[in-house]
């Protein structure tokens, strides 16, 4: 990682670090910016996606694939923009689905990385802490307001993962 890029990564983790702090201060009242946080992020991340699949990775092996990530993607930003006038426990919902395939993914990757013998420790922290999320948000599901915090601890532990992996030094490998 180059130093412009450790720069802008811990910036980015600090402003989400701050936003995480101001919704929870917002409570309830920070349901309708969630709901457009989310639709944003799935919304930029599956254009981006189709970007690149146009501009690069048409050609190459398995390409096609980026192609269906984000298209999925896209939908799933456009569905999460129409979520402001269901009730809370849809998104409650959502936040569910989205933690545990996101844990059950991590973990998979770091006991992949393990067996490479990479590194899989934070990985492994990451997929415990996604299915653990998800947990709490089965247990409180009747209390519409847990959402936000959820939300909240979730994009404060992922900016506190990208403070640290910005400041993570990274192997280079060298072929000869």
């Amino acid at each position: 990682m180059t130093r412009i890029q450790r720069i802008r990564e811990t910036v980015l983790g600090l402003i989400m670090a701050l936003y995480a702090i101001v919704l929870v201060f917002g409570g309830a009242d920070s349901y309708p910016a969630i709901v457009a946080i989310l639709s944003l992020i799935y919304t930029f991340r599956g254009l981006s996606t189709i970007v690149y699949y146009f501009s690069m990775a048409r050609f190459m092996t398995g390409g096609r694939t980026l192609l269906y990530k984000g298209v999925i993607l896209l939908d799933f930003g456009i569905i999460t923009s129409t979520l402001t006038d269901v009730p809370r426990v849809y998104v409650l919902l959502y936040l569910i689905m989205m933690h545990a395939f996101s844990g059950a993914v991590e973990i998979l990757r770091a006991r992949e990385a393990a067996a490479y013998g990479g590194s899989w420790k934070l990985k492994m922290f990451h997929g415990i802490m996604d299915l653990i999320m998800a947990l709490v948000c089965v247990v409180f599901i009747r209390l519409p307001h847990i959402a936000v915090l959820v939300f909240a601890a979730t994009l404060f532990y992922s900016a506190v993962l990208r403070i640290i992996s910005a400041f993570r030094k990274t192997k280079l490998v060298y072929i000869r």
